[in-house]
């Protein structure tokens, strides 16, 4: 059997699959729970690949990515073709392309500081062009193209195989999850965007929160005063699980099915039908404690909803400015696609509810992983690859930037204010008539939704689907300093250890990256430097 691997690179985790190339065949899945580089969203990468060095970031995805070819069970000399896809910045720093045309928003800026813009065509490379693939001798590298170099070769995914090009009404596709791409279409042309919505939809950044795995929450709905629980199992159907008291934990209705965290679209679904029941007023949680209990004491927080919140936030924002820079209301869009495993395991209807899906859309398509299926795609077919070139050429786009854009902004501040500070509906919609921007309303009736998948990979394969919970990459770094473990005990997320002889080894996809730094700061001055980590390498 002629083996290759098509993987999506995500910024919260990667999903991979051994394949059959002769018979085009799924043999096995495999999926972590986090991406390699510390940090929580794209622009803590984005940080940590701009402050340490690209070479370093490049080394923590390649080990990963090693890691998981290990687990699908493929040798190193087995290997004849590797895809890859996912946003133009993951990408990037697999293949070691600078990064700069992305970390910066503005053209002056780029100007200023003399940034070109690199080259994100399609290509088919040998592996062992990229620095640290060098391990699979026989295979080669297939890379999709980007639409813009903002505009990455998942989203050119989410619009290909939504049908989205064809569409003859104003619509919107929506890839929800940390670094949520979305595309609008109207009279034919496209406008794209990027909401950094951050991990909650993904389940992280959440406390009892998991990326969409088994046997975790990916749905609830109140039955009386009681709180249905809904939990994927190990094959990621979702399945009806524990009925129980959310003032207290009690169990009303027991299930054999146990849970071991939330994902996003589970806490999707605890805010919308919070707020319908009454026991979540925005932002506060109305229970005797003000937590809100569900199955195997997993419970959910004031924090929770803010965090939530203000991923949701974002994403009605990102919609907002691609309508205004399109000069249409968000009335105007009618059809409304999702993507991704939060896109696929979420209720619609309840998105809808929330303000996730533009209020007045008459139908919703949810699609599934769409890198995924494209990383597939181009791996069995050259022909394919170029034919994705062919369409990304030619797609008349207008990318807004989000980061920049003053509508964007706007829009944003009052979400905040309207999730994690109680603003009434009324006023956030008073707001936005009085900057003159598109308004937004609450939805009426219930959306008509048309599932095309069942699960966000609908085949698994015959070896079935394998979870990675950690990724396996590590920094490392010798200190001189008394042995005085303060960087360890500040660490929040016990990604740090030291051994005997002084050396650190930093779990890299534990780490909180820019957004912490507690170990830094911890530590006498000049003591603890990140400038001094290397990767540690791992063995393919």
């Amino acid at each position: 059997m002629k083996i290759g691997v098509a993987i999506d690179i995500g910024t919260s985790g990667i999903r991979a699959q051994k394949i059959d190339l002769d018979s085009g065949d799924i043999q096995k899945t495999v999926i972590t729970l986090r991406n390699p580089l510390p940090g929580a969203n794209v622009m803590d990468h984005l940080d940590f690949a701009i402050t340490y060095g690209l070479d370093l970031a490049q080394g923590l995805h390649v080990n990963a990515v090693k890691h998981i070819i290990e687990t699908l069970g493929v040798k190193p000399e087995e290997l004849e073709r590797m895809s890859i896809c996912g946003n133009p910045i993951q990408l990037s720093i697999f293949q070691g392309i600078p990064i700069d045309d992305l970390a910066y928003a503005g053209e002056r800026k780029k100007e200023k500081l003399n940034i070109k813009e690199s080259d994100r065509s399609a290509r088919i490379i040998e592996c062992s062009e990229i620095k640290g693939l060098e391990v699979y001798p026989n295979a080669k590298l297939v890379v999709p193209p980007a639409i813009r170099h903002e505009v990455g070769a998942d989203a050119l995914a989410l619009i290909i195989k939504s049908g989205f090009l064809d569409t003859k009404e104003t619509a919107i596709a929506t890839d929800y999850g940390t670094n949520a791409e979305m595309a609008l279409i109207h009279e034919g042309t496209i406008y794209t965007g990027s909401a950094a919505a951050g991990p909650a939809l993904e389940g992280q950044q959440i406390k009892y929160g998991n990326l969409a795995s088994p046997f975790v929450i990916s749905d609830v709905e109140f039955e009386g005063k009681n709180i249905r629980n809904y939990v994927l199992d190990e094959e990621m159907n979702t399945v009806k699980a524990q009925l129980i008291n959310p003032n207290n934990g009690d169990i009303i209705e027991e299930d054999s099915i146990k849970a071991k965290g939330i994902t996003g679209t589970g806490v999707i679904a605890i805010i919308q039908a919070g707020m319908e029941d009454g026991i979540i007023t925005l932002p506060k949680i109305n229970t005797p404690d003000h937590i809100l209990y569900l199955q195997d004491k997993i419970k959910f927080f004031e924090k929770d909803v803010e965090a939530a919140g203000l991923a949701m936030g974002a994403i009605r924002a990102g919609h907002l400015a691609l309508c205004n820079a399109a000069g249409i209301e968000v009335a105007d869009v009618k059809k409304a696609y999702m993507s991704g495993a939060a896109g696929t395991y979420m209720d619609a209807v309840k998105a809808h509810q929330v303000g996730m899906v533009p209020f007045n859309v008459d139908e919703v398509i949810q699609i599934g992983n769409t890198s995924l299926i494209v990383a597939r795609e181009i791996l069995l077919s050259e022909d394919r690859l170029w034919e994705l070139q062919e369409i990304a050429s030619k797609i008349v786009s207008n990318h807004v930037m989000f980061a920049t854009d003053p509508a964007f902004k706007e829009a944003y501040i009052q979400e905040i204010s309207y999730w994690g500070e109680g603003m009434p509906f009324k006023m956030l919609k008073k707001f936005l008539k009085k900057k003159g921007l598109p308004q937004i309303d609450l939805p009426e009736g219930t959306v008509n939704v048309n599932k095309v998948v069942e699960k966000d990979i609908p085949v698994l394969g015959p070896e079935g689907l394998q979870v990675l919970e950690r990724v396996g990459t590590f920094l490392t770094m010798k200190v001189n300093c008394p042995e005085c473990p303060k960087c360890i005990k500040v660490c929040p997320n016990d990604a740090i250890t030291i051994d005997d002889e002084g050396v650190v080894m930093i779990s890299s996809d534990l780490c909180d990256g820019a957004n912490c730094k507690r170990c830094i700061n911890a530590c006498p001055k000049d003591t603890f430097r990140w400038e001094n980590l290397v990767v540690m390498e791992q063995e393919a």
